[in-house]
């Protein structure tokens, strides 16, 4: 299999099934979205030392490639119905968020992305999959999308935050708390 095809040089690519659409539709770049976060969580993995943090990622970025089949294919397919992801796997993350947020100090203040290396690494992730989310709902507002994609990344989005939360815990890097203007004022 060859890795060019030319079929791209025209400035258009090929939705699951064929169907042709111009490289810069709402719904391509949608799915380049979701391809950017599965890049950043395989980021993280690549440095992350923590085995069970590793393996929820792992998890992640499977699920990250049936959500952008899900995009990637129109209603109109005759196999649209299969490639649709179900209520199971954002229902999965919620249940990683509770059982991890019961291992964090409950929060008191906002806290400002960073910490560790990989604390800082999951919060980018997790602005990555904010982003997928606004691309997919901006889909949603002209074509139709199946509404778990957007849940799901509102869940994942969480649970990054959580994962950073998590990875500063254990790595006992102190979470950098949000001053406001009028508190940097006063402590000067």
């Amino acid at each position: 299999m060859k890795i060019y095809t030319r079929t791209g040089d025209t400035g258009e690519t090929g939705l699951y099934g064929g169907t042709r659409v111009a490289k810069d539709t709402i719904r391509v770049e949608a799915c380049g979205t979701i391809d950017e976060l599965n890049a950043c969580i395989g980021s993280v993995r690549s440095q992350i030392r923590d085995a069970e943090i590793s393996a929820i990622l792992h998890g992640i970025q499977n699920a990250l490639f049936d959500l952008g089949a899900d995009i990637a294919t129109l209603d109109t397919h005759p196999k649209a119905a299969n490639l649709r992801i179900p209520p199971t796997l954002t229902a999965k993350l919620e249940s990683e968020i509770d059982r991890l947020d019961t291992q964090l100090p409950p929060l008191k203040a906002f806290i400002l992305p960073g910490g560790s290396v990989d604390g800082a690494a999951l919060h980018l992730a997790r602005t990555v999959a904010r982003r997928a989310e606004r691309r997919v709902v901006s889909l949603a507002a002209k074509e139709t999308v199946n509404p778990e994609v957007v849940i799901y990344l509102n869940r994942l989005s969480d649970l990054l935050f959580v994962l950073a939360r998590v990875v500063n815990h254990r790595s006992d890097e102190s979470e950098p708390l949000w001053e406001s203007q009028k508190e940097r004022t006063k402590s000067r």
